[in-house]
């Protein structure tokens, strides 16, 4: 009966309706389709479209548009799909309303037409997705972690985390002018502890330059500079010589007086605190590091510890503080790209508490 009804139309020259794909594409794909077809395209928030070949990370001017990729750290504009925001849809994914939807992989049903004069998406007639994970768990990074906890989780991470790529000292800086880019000013970095951003040109040991800061202290442990814990970047930051100094190797607590050049932090004779924005980044760092490094592969065996005055001991604290700072500052679309970089172009290791923060409490009860 139904062949009988389709040949009989096909004999009038009518062909029949084809009901529309549900398939996914990705960014790349749409990008290589601009045809007026309609598709579903799934890719992360990297920005805002403002003119053909310029898309904005922060200060966004308004909600019509967004830029999505198949990367959450994705700089090339080549790369990306403008896409066209209609009205009905700006309260929820417009970037001026909703910043924190950065990062976020979403998902977008709509027509495959320049916008911008660059690939793009238009006339959209659903979103979806925004979960805010901007892809951890590449393929199956972590399989090895699955279903474990406490120890056994810690020494599951070790083993997947250890598989990196190592940088020199000198390869340091350059890696920092990419992990750490202003998202509002390419030209410079973020200072981790102030916030300050700094020219990239700016680097080296002059009171008003930006050096390299080593967020678990390299006297903790005494690696020093060395390959390994002295030059991996997922502890690594850019700071402002002066902070820098005044940090120094003081353990990580609350309480203390405003540090000059830095009034969001704090210091005392015992302890440092950096900007609120930063503290969960640096007690993830940290707890990164723990993992990390646990004294199988020729350097100390970092651990937190609730001390402070650790001196040259492998510990730092205040572990309590750091449990504290990371539930308080969740993973933001900075921390989230930047352990995307560090994966993809530099290191080819994670920070597992960036990916997964409930983790922390998993194996630090």
């Amino acid at each position: 009966m139904v062949v009988s009804v389709v040949l009989a139309l096909l004999g009038f020259g009518i062909t029949p309706s084809t009901a529309a794909t549900t398939a996914t594409i990705s960014v790349s794909t749409a990008i290589g389709r601009q045809d007026g077809s309609t598709a579903t395209v799934e890719g992360y928030v990297v920005g805002q479209p403002t003119a053909t070949s310029t898309v904005v990370r922060s200060n966004f001017p308004n909600d019509y548009a967004l830029a999505l990729a198949d990367s959450a750290a994705q700089t090339s504009t080549s790369a990306m799909l403008y896409v066209q925001i209609p009205s009905a849809f700006r309260a929820s994914y417009g970037l001026q309303s909703n910043p924190g939807r950065l990062g976020q992989k979403i998902t977008v049903t709509g027509t495959l037409a320049a916008y911008f004069s660059h690939p793009g998406l238009k006339n959209a007639t659903a979103f979806g997705g925004g979960s805010g994970d901007p892809g951890p768990d590449p393929g199956d990074y972590y399989a090895g972690a699955e279903g474990k906890s406490g120890p056994a989780l810690k020494a599951a991470l070790h083993t997947i985390i250890s598989s990196q790529t190592k940088l020199t000292y000198d390869q340091v800086w350059n890696a920092l002018k990419d992990t750490d880019q202003d998202p509002a000013n390419s030209n410079n970095v973020i200072d981790i502890y102030s916030g300050r951003s700094q020219s990239k040109s700016s680097n080296g040991g002059d009171p008003d330059d930006w050096n390299r800061e080593h967020v678990w202290a390299k006297s903790h442990g005494d690696f020093g500079t060395a390959t390994g814990p002295g030059t991996d970047i997922h502890h690594l930051r850019p700071e402002d010589v002066s902070v820098n100094g005044a940090r120094g190797n003081l353990d990580f607590d609350n309480g203390g007086s405003a540090v000059a050049q830095c009034s969001d932090c704090t210091a005392d004779s015992d302890s440092f605190a950096p900007r609120p924005a930063a503290r969960g980044d640096v007690a993830r760092m940290i707890f990164y590091m723990a993992v990390r490094y646990d004294g199988g592969d020729g350097f100390a065996d970092l651990e937190p510890n609730n001390s402070v005055n650790n001196g040259s001991a492998p510990a730092i604290g205040k572990l309590s503080v750091l449990k504290a700072w990371a539930a308080a500052d969740p993973p933001d679309a900075f921390e989230k790209r930047r352990n995307e970089v560090i994966y993809t172009t530099y290191q080819h290791n994670r920070n597992p508490f960036i990916d997964h923060p409930e983790w922390i409490t998993s194996i630090w009860p």
